[in-house]
């Protein structure tokens, strides 16, 4: 997927950290912020060129000034996996400016008495759990650079519904994850989210082939809107749930 070149965004010596980057979202955020001048950092349990990945090896391509492109395979819900992570991106890179927590999965599910706690464990780990490790080991770091964290919540985080309340659980999470972060940070490090309401993915066309896949929003924008929020341009927004819900 081609980068958005529509929204100017520099963020050219700094060094950005993508989790979930195999992903729709996460791939389409790697090209974003390789096109912006970031340094990128791709995290993901699934390697590039995966049959299931949706990243590129060298997104970035060749650069004789050396790569701007580095990928790390790490469980996120890991502590320790996680730790020892952003111990080797510092040590690889000397720091990091942008977090941005993509890795993320969605269920469709069923009613709460009809839900297997697996299932329930399972989008807590992958949806919040990954945001609070990942904000929890890095924040040394970004508090070092005034540093930015931008997180994935969801529109159907906002309230209730019957079938996906797990899933809008651990967004609901996420959303306050980053208040409370923004809160705790104030003046050091920036935290804000973004709220999408369907994203156009291939997985979510699979699961859902009879939608209204020209309301859904495309990764692409999506990307525009993160790499906004880690500019110059937002540096007095923290705090915010952003919405991205494309013509939904």
């Amino acid at each position: 997927m081609s980068p958005s070149t529509d929204v100017t965004v520099d963020l050219d010596g700094t060094v950005a950290v993508i989790t979930g980057a195999s992903g729709a979202l996460g791939s389409a955020v790697v090209d974003r912020f390789l096109n912006a001048g970031a340094t990128v950092c791709a995290v993901d349990v699934v390697e590039p060129d995966d049959e299931d990945s949706l990243l590129e090896s060298d997104p970035a391509g060749d650069s004789a000034e050396g790569p701007a492109f580095e990928f790390y395979e790490a469980d996120l819900t890991d502590e320790a996996d996680v730790s020892e992570l952003v111990s080797s991106i510092d040590d690889d890179h000397g720091r990091i400016d942008h977090l941005l927590n993509i890795a993320g999965t969605w269920r469709g599910g069923d009613r709460i008495e009809e839900t297997d706690l697996e299932e329930y464990e399972l989008l807590l780990d992958v949806n919040l759990k990954t945001a609070f490790l990942a904000s929890k080991h890095a924040l040394s770091q970004l508090r070092e650079t005034n540093g930015s964290i931008v997180s994935v919540s969801a529109r159907s985080s906002l309230e209730g519904g019957e079938g996906d309340g797990p899933y809008r659980i651990s967004k609901a999470g996420v959303r306050l994850l980053t208040e409370t972060l923004a809160e705790e940070y104030r003046g050091t490090v920036r935290a804000n989210c973004v709220m999408p309401s369907v994203i156009d993915t291939p997985a979510n066309r699979e699961l859902m082939p009879d939608a209204d896949h020209d309301s859904w929003v495309d990764p692409s924008d999506i990307a525009d809107v993160m790499a906004f929020l880690c500019s110059d341009g937002a540096s007095v927004t923290s705090g915010a749930a952003v919405p991205v819900y494309g013509e939904a």
